[in-house]
């Protein structure tokens, strides 16, 4: 009989030792597990402003593709605009010497004019 009382409060004492082991390992299992819960937090918050990234990246090379578009649509105007000038300042060369030659023929006629009264 006492040999069965000492078998059973050993029994007692190994489940307690269990019990006592699996408890510690819930609660490393639960630390374990707030760990993993807070990681896992970081890693959305990473991903998020990843993805906010990515967006203005996105956003800002959109614009510059636009920019350098506009730029060369202008640089085009403005070669184009530099063609027109020449070609107004030609003209308008034409027309001073036009104007020069229709001055110089009044001239000439208001000098002939002259030479006909002094005769």
């Amino acid at each position: 009989m006492e040999a069965e009382k000492m078998n059973l409060r050993l029994d007692a004492d190994i489940q307690k030792l269990e019990v006592e082991r699996l408890r510690k390992g819930k609660i490393k299992a639960e630390v374990d597990l707030d760990s993993l819960k807070q990681w896992h937090e970081e890693i959305q918050e990473e991903m998020n402003k990843t993805d906010r990234w990515e967006k203005r990246f996105q956003e800002v090379q959109t614009r510059n593709e636009a920019l350098e578009k506009n730029l060369s649509e202008n640089q085009k105007e403005k070669g184009k605009l530099k063609d027109k000038v020449a070609e107004l300042e030609g003209s308008l060369n034409r027309y001073q010497n036009q104007n020069s030659v229709m001055e110089l023929k009044v001239s000439l006629s208001k000098i002939e004019e002259m030479k006909e009264k002094t005769e």
